[in-house]
């Protein structure tokens, strides 16, 4: 039984792929079927996709926050600083008391039943569900961890599926194309509910569209059902149009950068607005507005003084969005790249993205078992300035105290690399 909260993390850590060898979904409906299927008690809206699940789930949530829905639970992954950053109800993480709670009571069913301990993120999906339904939230927001099908957290029935993107990424789990990546993404569509999705790419999308079908699952796709068209930038707000059937909403003040947050924005007013249209709660148009004009998530195209931008751009797709970004908010300055990630990736189309608009190129790396080395990355890159160290906090220092005035310093990559990043910056403005 766990007292400290500290301890607790590490052992959880430490359970990054488990000890058990069934499927995660069979892992975790068994052990939620002990606590009398606490996942079916509360509704909830089911998000999968390769990127913007974050952003999208983050924005949705504003939407609700100001239609007056009194507490919506958020279940989301990687955290950035604290463990508890993962659950939240309402804005308000998980306490570390509530959460050794929760751990405490899965462990001793885990112990009771037959004493293997799933993963990390199976354990996490319990204590979430657990605690939703203890605190009967109204709405919870479950993003998926990988692919979504025989993701754990695909025990629920959603009154929603959002499907954002799709990239070839996790391949060696989900498949390498996009038809098989989007068939494990779409196992989160449901029998007779809506799915609302981004994905652009065609033979991902005909997928989609023959499972949604299959499951008569009304379908709304970007483009063709829903519409978001930018018309305007303003100093610290884009500004969009939004027209789905005969509803219409103009000029609406973004704070998230990016012209792929448009796309995430226009996902969550048209969930949100399937939500109306069902009699789940009252949406308005203020509240859209609202919440939009307030919604940021943490890592994503983060603005730090003296031009420092740090964004989890952890696959192509990401880049492609953070330089669209870039050329958007700063189209006449040079940026110079800080660059670590994961194995996992495909990270010579990332780097050459990169390679193309880089003043110059400094590739580091984190303290990770699956941490790509700088060297080795280094190595991908065709720049002529680029540069490696395995120090990643001196290459951080090094390239804040040598900045040039016009540069933008972006520091881009892994999310865990984003997470330890912003700590540092933190440190260092509260010195």
């Amino acid at each position: 039984m766990f007292t400290n909260i500290e301890q607790c993390v590490e052992f959880l850590t430490s359970l990054k792929k488990g000890s058990s060898t069934s499927i995660p979904l069979e892992v975790v409906n068994s052990l939620l079927q002990e606590f009398g299927d606490p996942q079916h008690t509360f509704k909830t809206i089911h998000l999968a996709g390769s990127n913007g699940k974050g952003s999208t789930l983050n924005a949705l949530k504003e939407i609700l926050k100001y239609s007056q829905v009194e507490k919506v639970g958020c279940f989301v992954s990687p955290h950035l600083e604290r463990i508890n950053e993962r659950i939240t109800i309402s804005d308000k993480q998980i306490t570390d008391e509530q959460f050794l709670l929760y751990v405490n009571k899965v462990f001793a069913a885990i112990d009771e039943k037959d004493g293997v301990y799933p993963s990390f993120f199976e354990i996490m999906t319990i204590v979430a569900f657990l605690y939703f339904a203890d605190e009967k939230v109204d709405v919870a927001l479950i993003e998926t961890g990988i692919g979504g099908k025989l993701d754990s957290t695909n025990v629920i029935d959603p009154i929603i599926s959002i499907i954002t993107t799709i990239s070839l990424e996790h391949t060696a789990i989900l498949g390498d194309t996009y038809d098989k990546i989007a068939y494990q993404k779409g196992g989160i569509i449901k029998e007779n509910r809506p799915v609302v999705t981004t994905v652009e790419n065609r033979d991902a999308l005909e997928v989609l569209r023959k499972i949604a079908e299959e499951k008569q699952a009304p379908i709304a796709i970007f483009n063709e059902d829903f519409t978001a068209t930018k018309v305007a930038q303003k100093e610290h707000m884009q500004v969009f149009n939004y027209s789905t059937g005969d509803y219409v909403i103009n000029d609406v003040e973004l704070l998230m950068a990016g012209p792929h947050q448009i796309n995430n924005a226009s996902l969550a007013i048209t969930t949100a607005l399937l939500l109306k249209d069902a009699g789940y709660f009252d949406i308005t148009e203020e509240a859209i507005r609202k919440a939009l004009k307030e919604a940021k998530w943490a890592g994503r195209f983060e603005e730090y003084d003296h031009l420092i931008v740090i964004d989890g751009a952890h696959n192509p797709e990401g880049t492609e969005a953070l330089i669209a970004t870039l050329k958007a908010k700063y189209p006449t300055s040079e940026y110079d790249f800080i660059y670590a990630a994961l194995q996992d990736k495909d990270h010579l189309k990332s780097i050459k993205m990169m390679a193309e608009v880089a003043s110059s190129m400094t590739f580091t790396q984190i303290t990770m078992p699956n941490a790509a080395s700088a060297e080795e990355l280094a190595a991908l890159s065709q720049h002529h300035y680029t540069y490696y160290d395995t120090e990643w906090e001196r290459v951080v220092k090094r390239a804040i105290e040598k900045k040039e005035d016009e540069h933008v310093l972006v520091i881009t990559g892994s999310l865990y690399f984003i997470s330890e990043v912003r700590a540092f910056l933190s440190n260092k403005v509260k010195q």
